[in-house]
């Protein structure tokens, strides 16, 4: 697979490409960070303008189906197969991320979750109360936040069993009545237009033991990949009864939509309960 994985891909293109991206983040770290020190309206919108440049940048392309749920605050929960799936989510959601306290420290990409104020949890056991409180305070100042209930990245060609403990938080009211939560699914599909099969999905999820530099280097060098993002009905704790059956549904939500994407069939979305609670997705 190593020596597989390593012949794919432009140098020349990797290279350009990450020069482009790292000179283009270096100038928008300034304007994130005056927007986050006072509070203005623009440390929510500005990322959503760097995220979409940055995916025209690497050469993602995203297909969109369903609509985003329009209520703020709305927890969103998705598969993750990787450092691509935050810009993948963060051009399409105006919100901030639930990530584990070892991101903060990762070099440019732990200051970018600082900017994007994520909120960093530790899985260190017994922390789950901390962690639900330092949740609860953002939901109740109406920040949307997007949650990777797996735990860790997967190989992008299927779902790991969602873990049901930060879940608790549906539980909040947060001035605007019951929490909505927004199972969102991801899959990349093809590379320069040819279907992706599983053995070359590896070239986009990063996990396990996978050193992130020559990853980064194979994947800018890759040309046109094509992600396909579906939101599905959103759903509250009321309607499920149980923080696990929430996950649970959660679950078999996005496996579901993740296989049909993979095999090359379109997933059935359900119409949304309400018209007035989502919003198309600018794509």
């Amino acid at each position: 697979m190593n020596d597989m994985m390593a012949g794919i891909g432009s140098l020349p293109l990797a290279v350009a490409r990450l020069l482009v991206y790292v000179g283009f983040t270096l100038l928008c770290l300034p304007v994130q960070s005056i927007a986050v020190a006072l509070g203005a309206s623009a440390q929510t919108r500005f990322p959503l303008w760097y995220h979409r440049r940055c995916l025209r940048i690497l050469g993602v392309q995203v297909e969109v189906r369903g609509e985003r749920c329009l209520q703020n605050p709305t927890l969103f929960v998705a598969n993750h197969g990787g450092y691509i799936d935050i810009s993948l989510l963060g051009a399409l959601i105006p919100g901030s991320f639930v990530a584990k306290t070892e991101v903060g420290t990762w070099p440019l990409f732990g200051l970018l979750a600082k900017l994007q104020r994520t909120v960093f949890v530790d899985r260190k056991r017994g922390s789950t109360e901390t962690q639900r409180n330092d949740i609860a305070v953002r939901l109740h100042a109406g920040d949307n936040l997007i949650l990777f209930p797996e735990g860790t990245s997967s190989d992008g060609n299927r779902v790991l069993p969602f873990k049901s403990a930060l879940f608790s938080v549906a539980a909040i009211d947060s001035g605007q009545g019951p929490l909505r939560v927004q199972p969102v699914s991801i899959a990349y599909t093809m590379i320069n237009g040819i279907p992706m099969g599983r053995a070359l999905r590896p070239f986009l999820a990063w996990y396990g033991d996978m050193d992130m530099g020559p990853h980064l280097l194979r994947l800018a060098g890759l040309g046109k990949i094509t992600a396909a993002i579906t939101f599905h009905p959103p759903v509250t704790l009321a309607e499920l009864r149980s923080r696990k059956a929430l996950a649970a549904h959660c679950e078999h939500a996005i496996s579901d939509s993740l296989a049909a994407a993979l095999s090359g069939r379109t997933p059935f979305v359900p119409a949304p309960p309400s018209s007035s609670s989502t919003v198309a997705v600018p794509q």
